[in-house]
């Protein structure tokens, strides 16, 4: 890796050890901001020092009680800060477009830097507005639900009133069961990638045809502490050392979800959604096309 490289590897990493996460986990239990490296590039100190295993070992700063002295310890050996610049000062010789994706990431990472020392004591608190504006490039805006919850009552035949018992009643009656899920995913996902073969390809450039655009495993998991979570790996290769661009999405146990929702589902996840986007990536990157901070994205960007 060059500077600019091991920068933003220092800086992404650094964050997700010290929030607690472990970029290298299969499951989306284990990761915080990291979700994926899927380059053969090596990890950072930041990600293997003893110091960063202890860390994550304790949850960071997402514990209920963080580990102040293991933190301590990490941060005297990475400077967070130190790489965040870095990315920042790199980032203005660069073309248009990749300085401000990395002007942007660096924005974002500073923002959680601030909101780590604020959890430390260490900071001034860091107003909501800000970690939108960080996040999302817009500031918050008031959330205005009354016409979608009238349209949602018109389809569903309800009085407003009842439209939580009437969108229960619809799932119920619609309810995938965890024995399908599988077989109803591979259906959508042939579908929808056939569509993506007569609508999508033809927009992109030869080279992307032939990429595997859902190389994907369902995994019901039980307790989940969310509804689902789609992780791309990326990190397999074939024996001439192509990639495999395979996922797998955890999808909790327990989740009522209805064959509508599921296709939806499928659409957003897997194609032509983030598994699609990650694998044109992965091998737009495999091709030399794009930068390293390509393979190593993050969730609140």
């Amino acid at each position: 890796m060059d500077r600019l490289d091991a920068a933003v590897a220092t800086a992404i990493l650094g964050l997700d050890t010290l929030w607690g996460g472990n970029v290298m986990d299969p499951s989306g239990t284990g990761r915080f901001i990291a979700d994926s490296w899927f380059s053969d590039a090596p990890l950072p100190e930041a990600y293997t020092l003893p110091a960063a295993a202890a860390v994550r070992a304790e949850g960071g700063l997402s514990a209920a009680e963080p580990d102040r002295e293991a933190i301590d310890a990490y941060l005297a050996a990475v400077d967070l800060p130190g790489a965040i610049e870095e990315v920042r000062a790199h980032a203005s010789a660069l073309p248009a477009l990749r300085a401000a994706y990395l002007l942007n990431l660096a924005d974002s990472c500073g923002l959680m830097w601030e909101l780590a020392l604020e959890r430390l004591g260490k900071g001034e608190p860091v107003p909501f507005a800000r970690a939108v504006l960080a996040s999302c490039g817009e500031p918050p805006t008031p959330s205005h639900p009354r016409p979608k919850r009238e349209r949602l009552a018109t389809l569903l035949g309800a009085a407003p009133d009842d439209l939580v018992e009437a969108a229960d009643a619809w799932r119920r009656d619609r309810l995938v069961s965890r024995e399908s899920i599988r077989t109803l995913a591979g259906a959508f996902i042939a579908e929808l990638d056939a569509l993506c073969r007569k609508n999508l390809l033809p927009h992109l450039p030869a080279r992307l045809h032939e990429v595997p655009r859902a190389n994907i495993e369902f995994l019901p998991i039980e307790d989940a502490w969310f509804s689902g979570s789609m992780n791309y790996l990326g990190r397999a290769r074939d024996e001439a050392g192509h990639p495999l661009y395979e996922a797998t999405y955890e999808i909790n146990a327990s989740l009522e979800i209805s064959v509508p929702e599921f296709a939806q589902l499928v659409s957003h996840e897997v194609v032509p959604g983030h598994v699609t986007t990650f694998a044109l990536l992965q091998h737009l990157y495999h091709l030399g096309e794009i930068g390293f901070e390509a393979t190593v994205q993050t969730m609140n960007t």
